[in-house]
């Protein structure tokens, strides 16, 4: 790699940084140009030079967030067994999540992708990484339950992945209520790994209802 090229490299990756910051810090109304490039510490003019336009930008940081976040996470996704895992698994990542300022900036993204065009698409992009380390977990977890057969995992990762963003972003006007959602979540996964644990005759009649029911 030429030193132009890293050179090149390393001020995109200040660029991206600094978009994070400023979209956590002063919220989507106060990030322009000149405030991301004042929190990267580069002249103003590389915004334009390296992502034509700020909308661009911050939808690249958007992604490269979110890729961030995510690769955090992956060699813990990969270990889980059960759903009531996941969901346990999910509040420790909100605790963090939010310490890290990442809630914020995910509620600031949402309101920007009102006003900024290419945001929406962005962010869209950026949950669809979680959806897709969701979805795995559930394509394995209840592969070998009685719910298997009869559940969408790929819809399911986004019910849970929907769940989450907004408990994260109700947190913000009622931080008890949110507790409770993140309770009441807990509570359910507790509930399909009690059904997990039935014998197979018991098993094999959840599986007979549920068959029952979708006719």
């Amino acid at each position: 790699m030429s030193p132009e090229t890293a050179k090149s490299l390393e001020t995109k990756a200040k660029l991206l940084e600094g978009a994070l910051r400023t979209l956590t810090e002063q919220g989507i109304a106060k990030t322009s140009a000149r405030t991301v490039a004042a929190a990267a510490g580069v002249n103003q003019a590389l915004v334009f030079y390296h992502f034509g336009s700020l909308n661009d930008l911050l939808a690249a940081a958007c992604r490269y967030g979110a890729e961030q976040r995510v690769s955090r996470y992956r060699d813990r996704f990969a270990t889980i067994t059960s759903l009531a895992e996941l969901l346990a698994f999910g509040r420790e990542m909100h605790e963090e999540e939010r310490a890290s300022g990442y809630v914020s900036l995910l509620g600031q993204l949402l309101a920007g992708a009102h006003t900024h065009e290419s945001l929406a698409p962005a962010t869209a992009a950026g949950l669809d990484l979680w959806i897709t380390e969701i979805e795995q977990v559930l394509t394995r977890v209840l592969a070998e339950t009685p719910f298997g057969e009869f559940v969408d995992p790929p819809g399911l990762a986004r019910a849970v992945a929907a769940s989450f963003v907004g408990i994260e972003l109700y947190e913000g006007v009622d931080a008890q209520g949110a507790g409770a959602a993140l309770d009441a979540l807990e509570q359910l996964g507790r509930l399909v790994a009690a059904l997990d644990e039935l014998g197979p005759m018991a098993q094999r009649a959840v599986r007979h209802h549920l068959r029952r029911t979708q006719r």
